[in-house]
Formats: structure tokens, C-alpha cells, sequence
């Protein structure tokens, strides 16, 4: 025999269902708004990111003319001074180094490399042993004995590898180097390079600490560098380096803060028939080394 449902009854399952039903879809909807305003979001840094990407390289492509530029007057000097300007919305800060003003890993004097780590802080006997170490990095062992007793030094350190008995091959190998710390590679690493290929830095654009390395005292560094800032544009151009390799840092913010940050090490082309005027041997984005 059936049973009799009253009515009643099922119109309140019927609402409970409806209400049921109401409630995942509302859910869903909500989940969805979400999902479309983070997406929305996602969107706008994106956007926001690549346009300061942009204007960043904006500063970049900036240097490299004002770098070279005909006119003497608009030619930036290339010790590390910051040229400020506005492009597209976004306020750019870009600065140029010149390499030669730097220590070059590969060829300068040992006693530069001694002078280097003084002034960054080792004492004489710490610094002579690193300026030792670099050397035989960079040197080629003229025996199988001699490279055995390199990498030897290295082993009895703890280390599962031997010097590379040839050029480094960035800056940041230094880092492997016997006796190197992360405390002194943060202070030395900025001055450093692979591009110069010269002895001894050019102190017409040598920043502060290699300055310092080549023996000038705190008072003689603020005169260099007051010397430099009051130099007249028209006589300094390249602030007396004339090189033609630069490490460009280029910096962009937007107004609402998102930011970009570009670093190029490029080398003058100009001479070359058919060049694009420059040749980058190394890009960076981001604020990482």
C-alpha cells in the first residue's frame, strides 16, 4: 500500500532543495569572481611589470648612445654617476662604469689584487695569500706536478676541486677561489671584471675602492672624486677613460611602485662597418648580482 506524502512536506523538501542549490551556486560564483579579480591582478602586474621592463631598457639603450655620443656636451662620463630622467610615465635612473676603471680577475698585477683586498678590509698577510691564490687560478700550471700541488691546496681545504689553471670566466668565479668569503666577494665583486684587459685600472674612472687599491689615501679619494664632479663636460667626456666597454645599471619605477632593473656589460662597435654599434657580453634583469 502507498504511502500518502502530504503535500506540505514536499514543498518544504522542494525549498530545502532549492535552497541547496541556491547556496552552490552562489559558491561557484563567488569562486569564480575570485578567480577572475586574481587573474585580473595577475594581469595588471604583468602589465605593469612590462612596461617597467621596458623603460628600464629605455635607460639602457640611453647610455649606450649618450656613451658615445658626437657631441661632447651630451656625453655621459662613465664612473658610475647617476643620470636621472622620465620616460613613458616611469622615472629612470641609470648609471655607466667604465671596465677599465675597474681590477680585471685576469690581468691585473698581484699587486694591485694585493692593494684591492687591503682596502677591502683583509689585513697584509690575508691579502697577499688571495692576491697568491687568484694568480694561480688564472695561470696556466707549466707541469702536471704543479697542478697537482694547486689542487691539493684546495683538497686539504675541503674542497673537490683544483684551481682552473686558466682565465676566469665571470666574476662571480672568484668565488671558488681558496680564501675568498662571501663577506669580501660583496665588497670586491662591483669593482671587478673579466673586459678591460688592463694591468692596472684607470684611476680617470676607477671607483672609490679601487682608488684606494692603488694606493691613494681617504683625502686623495675625495679630491679624485670632487675633481671628477667638477670636471666640465667638454673636457672630461669619458671622464678622461675613453674605454669602450661599460657595465650599464638601469633602474625604472612606475608610479604605483612596480619596478624594473637592468644590467648589460656592453663594448663599443662604432668602428666596425656594419655593426649594430655595440656588442652585449652580458645581460641581467632583476636585482640579483
Amino acid at each position: 500500500m502507498k504511502r500518502h506524502v502530504p503535500a506540505h512536506s514536499q514543498r518544504g523538501v522542494a525549498l530545502l532543495v532549492v535552497l541547496w542549490a541556491c547556496t552552490l551556486l552562489a559558491i561557484l560564483l563567488g569562486g569564480y569572481a575570485a578567480m577572475a579579480r586574481t587573474e585580473g591582478l595577475q594581469a595588471r602586474y604583468q602589465f605593469e611589470q612590462t612596461r617597467a621592463h621596458y623603460a628600464a631598457e629605455a635607460g639602457l639603450m640611453r647610455a649606450v648612445y649618450a656613451l658615445q655620443a658626437p657631441d661632447m656636451a651630451n656625453r655621459w662620463t662613465a664612473d658610475g654617476r647617476s643620470y636621472p630622467f622620465r620616460f613613458d610615465g616611469a622615472s629612470v635612473s641609470v648609471s655607466a662604469t667604465d671596465e677599465g676603471g675597474k681590477v680585471d680577475l685576469n690581468t691585473a698585477k698581484p699587486e694591485v689584487l694585493v692593494g684591492l683586498f687591503r682596502a677591502a678590509g683583509e689585513n697584509d698577510s690575508r691579502a697577499a695569500a688571495l692576491a697568491k691564490a687568484v694568480v694561480e687560478w688564472r695561470s696556466f700550471a707549466i707541469s702536471n706536478e704543479q697542478k697537482a700541488q694547486r689542487k691539493a691546496a684546495y683538497v686539504a681545504a675541503g674542497r673537490s676541486y683544483g684551481p682552473r689553471n686558466g682565465a676566469f670566466a665571470s666574476v662571480q668565479e672568484v668565488q671558488m677561489v681558496l680564501g675568498m668569503t662571501p663577506a669580501l666577494y660583496a665588497r670586491v665583486s662591483p669593482v671587478l671584471t673579466i673586459w678591460s684587459g688592463r694591468p692596472s685600472p684607470d684611476p680617470a674612472t676607477a671607483p672609490p675602492l679601487v682608488l684606494a687599491a692603488l694606493g691613494m689615501t681617504p683625502d686623495a679619494v675625495r679630491a679624485a672624486l670632487a675633481k671628477r664632479a667638477a670636471a666640465d663636460a667638454h673636457a672630461s667626456g669619458l671622464a678622461g677613460g675613453g674605454g669602450v666597454t661599460h657595465s650599464i645599471r638601469s633602474v625604472a619605477v612606475l608610479a604605483d611602485g612596480t619596478r624594473a632593473v637592468l644590467r648589460a656589460t656592453v663594448r663599443s662597435q662604432v668602428a666596425q662597418p656594419g655593426s649594430s654599434g655595440f656588442a652585449v657580453l652580458r645581460w641581467q634583469e632583476g636585482n640579483g648580482e
